[in-house]
């Protein structure tokens, strides 16, 4: 807060208090992050991207510039071809007095003449402005930016726009273009002075020639300067859009959680899953022919049953606390226990749950399930 002590004319005090945090910016924090990709997929879709309409305007004032450079033999033609043309016919609507639909066809037929005259200007001013939209940003239709938001119309977020580094450099800019704007078109004119005084004297066709070639010449000076302050504006406008973007170390981690889920609550989701599937392979192990133990590290249950399998499957694995439960849990339904210390270490590793055991521990597990089956016999 600032506090500032203002005289009144009585020579009484009083106490101006001023929340600085109006200035700040929003979302907290210090934004030191760059973007995340999703936060700029989410800012595209709002339509928030990095661009310059100064270079789509410079893009099209240049287009229309060179068109008509390019194309002005013909458009001079076409027009005083067609001025006499359609002039000549109202005549004869004034004398002879056709039908109104005449008239209407009169002036179709002349706007279609103009407009088809006019369509390479037209056509190389909408390709250019596409062409400066796509090289800037990638193409992405959006409605989104058009429907109506109140922070557009929020006089305190109105006032912070005002005093932004964005206004600031477009002030600069706008003043940049009425100067040399000015310039271009004065260092124009008054090189061609001497000629100006005396073009009364011409023709009419050539004194209009030389005064249309003199203000494109100047036109296309001011459109080649146009593209400059485009291009500067564009590198700005990048600039600030990425800063804009950046983010906040808790803002990434937020985004984190948003997208992954959690950490604290997956890892309660894992050990819930985990405890689930413990239960059902422990519900498991009575069924089993055999628990091949380290003896105390780990410990796995086997099942062989032909009809089912080609080979023998391992029901029950576990190390540690784990291994002790199966252990109990053999007792407790009078499954066999073996120590094969080799055999267990190599089921624990090797192994995956309800997969059949490899053929390289055929011969071992073959040997314990003899045994198993001969003190079955014997009992």
């Amino acid at each position: 807060m600032i506090q500032e002590e203002l005289l009144k004319p009585n020579n009484q005090m009083f106490i101006l208090r001023m929340d600085l945090q109006f200035f700040a910016e929003e979302g907290g924090g210090e934004k030191t992050e760059e973007p995340t990709a999703k936060r700029l997929e989410d800012a595209r879709k709002e339509g928030q991207v990095g661009k310059s309409q100064e270079l789509v305007t410079a893009g099209m004032l240049f287009a229309l510039f060179v068109s008509i450079k390019l194309f002005g033999t013909y458009i001079a033609d076409n027009m005083l071809k067609t001025f006499p043309e359609i002039y000549g016919s109202m005549h004869a609507y004034v004398t002879d007095m056709p039908s109104n639909g005449y008239m209407v066809s009169l002036v179709r037929t002349g706007l279609l003449r103009t407009l088809i005259t006019c369509l390479p200007i037209f056509v190389l001013a909408y390709f250019m402005a596409l062409g400066v939209n796509l090289m800037q940003v990638k193409w992405k239709v959006t409605a989104k930016p058009l429907k109506p938001k109140l922070s557009k119309i929020s006089p305190l977020k109105g006032m912070k726009r005002m005093f932004s580094l964005e206004k600031l450099f477009d002030l600069v800019k706008a003043i940049l273009k009425i100067i040399f704007i000015f310039y271009i078109a004065y260092s124009g004119i008054i090189k061609d002075v001497d000629k100006l005084k005396i073009v009364y004297q011409l023709e009419l066709w050539p004194a209009v020639i030389y005064i249309c070639n003199m203000v494109l010449d100047i036109g296309l000076k001011i459109a080649f300067f146009y593209l400059i302050i485009g291009f500067a504006d564009f590198i700005f406008h990048k600039w600030k859009f990425n800063k804009d973007m950046k983010m906040s170390k808790q803002e990434v981690k937020d985004e984190f959680k948003q997208q992954e889920g959690d950490p604290q609550v997956k890892g309660r989701i894992k050990s819930k899953m985990r405890e689930a599937s413990q239960r059902r392979m422990m519900q498991k192990v009575p069924d089993a022919d055999v628990v091949i133990t380290n003896p105390t590290h780990f410990a796995c249950a086997i099942k062989y049953d032909k009809e089912v399998s080609e080979a023998p499957v391992l029901v029950a694995k576990g190390a540690d606390y784990l291994a002790q439960k199966i252990k109990d849990t053999a007792n407790e339904n009078k499954v066999p226990i073996v120590e094969n210390k080799a055999l267990a270490r190599m089921l624990y590793y090797n192994v995956d749950l309800d997969s059949e055991i490899p053929e390289e521990l055929y011969q071992l597990t073959a040997e314990v399930l003899a045994y198993v089956y001969s003190l079955k016999n014997k009992q």
